[in-house]
């Protein structure tokens, strides 16, 4: 699976993007966020709060407790603002 990652969790876990195989029972978005923060400290502080982080599975928003089913691809990112 592919994971991008833009503006502060970008910086706070060091890369743009990454693959990754996911264990077994990783079904959800907020199940693979917990893994994340577990691989090392980047990571955990990147989705230490995650009111300040967003996710997209294959490019449509999705809410934390979205299934992973048929993803090729999750990006994390800010609440986006407009003016």
């Amino acid at each position: 699976m592919k994971l991008i990652y833009f503006a502060r969790v970008k910086q706070m876990v060091g890369k743009a993007e990454e693959e990754v195989e996911l264990p077994e029972g990783i079904a959800t978005v907020g199940a693979l966020i917990e893994w994340l923060k577990g691989r090392d400290e980047g990571y955990a502080h990147a989705f230490a709060d995650l009111r300040v982080v967003r996710a997209a599975n294959n490019q449509a928003h999705v809410q934390l407790d979205a299934p992973l089913t048929g993803a090729h691809e999750i990006a994390f990112f800010p609440p986006v603002t407009g003016g």
